[in-house]
């Protein structure tokens, strides 16, 4: 395998256009050039048809770009004989959990990525105990995967990823099939395995609270990187994203109306913490002039 690179995943002025007739071809990736890093946690935001599953896609050499170009781990996704080394560093988690189980067990669908590598049985057994444990899904190991709640079975769906020993997972909308408990379960574990075993995730998302929760943020509009930045700076933006069709948490477009309503708080409050602290510092202002 090549050696690690900085920019583990780069994407370097890729265009990519669907094309089904003269007629119809639509441009989805228009000049994206992006960076990312072993380690980060990026979510990326987009309205529908802004592009952002595309660049899942292309992430782990599903798709080609018509022009430019995509490396991972320094290697060309446009290459044939790097697709395969690319889909095992990089793996991809849909929103819909069903679609990915493929056995009866729990422990089977784990085993059945590292099965058609080839990999040897002793190490077949310790990685799927292992990526079992790490989304706290191994005394489940034994239980048929369509007896588990959405969020149990997206936690399986992870483990069979990490079980294939990807370095990066990509997960387009995971959560977007799940009630409340189920979302806060796969957002947990999502976290654990970046903040504690380093794995560098991409993270599609609707959901802005879950986006405030990674190191970064990529908007995407009409095939465009529109911001990419942290998401203090992203969702101070507020007017800015709105006027793609974004929303904000809900703390902070709490705290961008008190703004309007003459309220001196800051632009970049995330969380209901920070509302409250910021609001409580006012009023101790208010009263000690009082």
């Amino acid at each position: 395998m090549p050696q690690q690179t900085e920019n583990f995943i780069k994407l370097d002025s890729v265009h990519f256009t669907y094309r089904t007739d003269e007629e119809q071809n639509q441009e989805v990736l228009d000049d994206i050039t992006l960076n990312i890093e072993q380690g980060d946690f990026v979510a990326v935001l987009g309205h529908n048809g802004s592009g952002k599953s595309t660049l899942a896609k292309l992430f782990n050499a599903l798709l080609e770009p018509e022009s430019g170009k995509v490396y991972v781990n320094g290697m060309d996704s446009s290459a044939e004989e790097n697709k395969l080394k690319i889909r095992q560093i990089v793996g991809m988690v849909f929103q819909n959990p069903d679609n990915q189980l493929v056995a009866t067990v729990v422990e089977e669908d784990v085993a059945f990525g590292p099965e058609n590598l080839g990999i040897e049985p002793d190490e077949i057994r310790r990685r799927v105990d292992e990526s079992l444990k790490a989304v706290d899904m191994y005394k489940y190991k034994d239980h048929a995967p369509h007896k588990l709640s959405g969020g149990q079975k997206q936690r399986v769906a992870i483990a069979g990823v990490i079980a294939m020993r990807s370095r990066c997972i990509v997960l387009d909308e995971p959560t977007a099939m799940l009630d409340p408990h189920g979302r806060k379960e796969v957002m947990s574990i999502i976290k654990k395995l970046n903040r504690e075993h380093g794995i560098t995730v991409i993270y599609i998302t609707h959901y802005m609270d879950e986006a405030a929760q990674a190191d970064r943020i990529v908007v995407m509009n009409r095939g465009k990187i529109l911001m990419d930045a942290a998401p203090k700076e992203v969702f101070a933006q507020v007017e800015a994203l709105k006027e793609v069709g974004l929303d904000v948490p809900q703390t902070t477009q709490l705290a961008y109306e008190l703004r309007r309503e003459g309220i001196a708080l800051p632009q970049d409050i995330l969380s209901e913490g920070e509302c409250v602290e910021n609001l409580c510092k006012l009023m101790e202002e208010s009263y000690c002039q009082s």
